[in-house]
């Protein structure tokens, strides 16, 4: 329901409520805007008991890749170790191979092997040993002919994702091998042009950027063009996913190392059943989003390292027109025991969130490092529209971050569009920040206020402001502390 001013708390009449409420002190922190409703919501979704029940019913009961015991050699089908010889070809047979005998495992092994794409077949285990490489070829045309992709959440033909497999099941990329896609300040990122934020300029004289490429996609996708009939391939300069399985069943993605990645490095995208377990996401690049699952039902991803360049971690279900149109939510997943460095954010969910996200789940994880902007994130706008719902989060430890709590409705476009986002149910316990600018930038609309956020036993020191508390409807805060003192609504 939709609250009048009447109906929402100033920034006055909160602050002159909290100074006569007992335990309620601001001191040490400055800087709250609030704008707060405690009526109950009619949209309380999943209790915590139910959601972490749930959270244990997914990790438990997703379906499980299995292999046959048989073994086929990159090097038995013509690849060469040292990186010169492009193996792209002994991938493939060696791929088609073992999926014609009812699958197993690739193996990658000894060295460096220069690689174009890598398809993967159903009932194929990629299997990069410990001290392997595959060092991904940085000519865009190694890329062609186009495949079916998503770019930023719009489906369009494509340069092939780096590892790509289309409507397969049962397929795995593991070992403690390494997957370098070789981009840098010559190859694929330049592409991304123009100022990016932390103020790097990833334009180089002579490179093309993307800035038309997505204007036009963008513009094909709101005329309703056919996916099929997006081509957006050689000229377009849209920067291929590192690894995407898409409409996929059954995925495990476990051990590897992804480094150098020219866009999104792990992008599952309307598949069911993905684990990703024990990946190193390090790359630093625009864009160098770690693990983004999209419109993805029953999702795990656990153990696993971050230091990027974007999001570590962003849960997303299609842009604008696309994600209306597919209308597929990414839902119950859980990510838990991941440890969060460099990035824009920690956990986050949108902005290409239009089809929605429910059900997420998130636990034991470590944030830290002066260069992480925001650590748990929601971001959308009424351009993509979208609903969030039943967001948990629990045993959270944030050592320095600038924003920890992020719910942020004027994203990019902002209010300029006719499509209202939701957001509700959204519960974190059990977080504890040693050191953060600030503590919320959270952020509604009056039509659509945040409903239902809670936090408790959560501890917050070393804070520069409280933050930004904005147009929220029925927010619970118990046993929080901020510099030391009680924070109540």
């Amino acid at each position: 329901m939709n609250k009048t001013p009447r109906q929402l708390i100033d920034r006055r009449e909160f602050l002159n409520r909290a100074g006569s409420m007992a335990g309620i002190a601001f001191l040490g922190a400055t800087g709250l805007t609030a704008c707060v409703n405690n009526k109950p919501s009619p949209n309380s979704g999943m209790s915590y008991d139910e959601a972490w029940r749930t959270a244990d019913d997914i990790r438990n009961n997703i379906a499980r890749t299995s292999f046959p015991n048989k073994t086929f050699d990159i090097r038995a089908y013509g690849a060469r170790a040292g990186g010169a010889i492009d193996a792209t070809k002994a991938f493939a047979n060696a791929i088609a191979a073992c999926h014609a005998a009812g699958g197993g495992k690739v193996l990658v092994s000894g060295g460096t092997y220069l690689s174009g794409p890598i398809h993967l077949l159903s009932n194929v285990n990629l299997h990069v040993e410990k001290g392997a490489r595959i060092a991904f070829i940085t000519d865009p045309k190694a890329y062609l002919p186009a495949v079916f992709t998503r770019w930023e959440g719009m489906e369009l033909m494509g340069y092939s994702p780096l590892i790509y497999a289309y409507r397969q099941e049962n397929i795995a990329i593991t070992g403690e091998g390494t997957l370098d896609g070789q981009a840098n300040r010559t190859t694929w990122w330049p592409w991304k042009g123009g100022a990016w934020k932390g103020g790097k300029n990833w334009s180089v004289p002579g490179f093309p950027t993307q800035d038309e490429g997505r204007e036009q996609l963008q513009r094909a996708m709101e005329a309703g063009v056919a996916p099929e009939q997006r081509l957006f391939a050689e000229g377009a300069n849209l920067r291929p996913p590192f690894v995407q399985p898409y409409e996929c069943e059954r995925v495990l993605i476990e051990g590897v190392t992804i480094v150098n990645s020219p866009f999104w490095l792990l992008n599952p995208v309307l598949c069911n059943d993905v684990i990703v377990r024990g990946v190193t996401c390090d790359s630093m690049g625009p864009n160098s989003d770690g693990c983004d699952p999209e419109s993805c039902d029953r999702v795990l991803i656990e153990d696993c390292y971050f230091d990027t360049g974007d999001d570590c971690i962003a849960i997303k279900s299609g842009r604008n027109h696309d994600g209306r149109r597919i209308n597929r939510p990414s839902q119950n997943i859980v990510i838990r025991n991941c440890h969060m460095r460099r990035g824009h954010g920690g956990v986050v969910i949108g902005s290409e969130m239009s089809g929605g996200v429910r059900n997420v789940f998130v636990e034991h994880c470590e944030m830290n490092s002066p260069d992480l902007e925001r650590g748990l994130r929601i971001k959308t706008n009424s351009v993509r529209g979208g609903v969030v719902e039943n967001f948990f989060a629990r045993d959270i430890t944030i050592v320095e971050v600038k924003n920890a709590i992020v719910i942020d409705f004027q994203y990019e476009e902002g209010d300029a569009g006719e499509h209202t986002p939701i957001v509700r149910n959204i519960d974190f316990r059990g977080i504890t920040c040693a050191k953060a600018e600030r503590v919320f930038q959270v952020r509604g609309y009056e039509r659509s206020p945040i409903s239902n956020l809670a936090l408790r036993n959560c501890d917050f020191k070393q804070v520069k402001e409280i933050g930004v508390l904005e147009h929220m409807d029925a927010m619970t805060a118990e046993n929080v502390r901020i510099n030391g003192t009680p924070f109540t609504i």
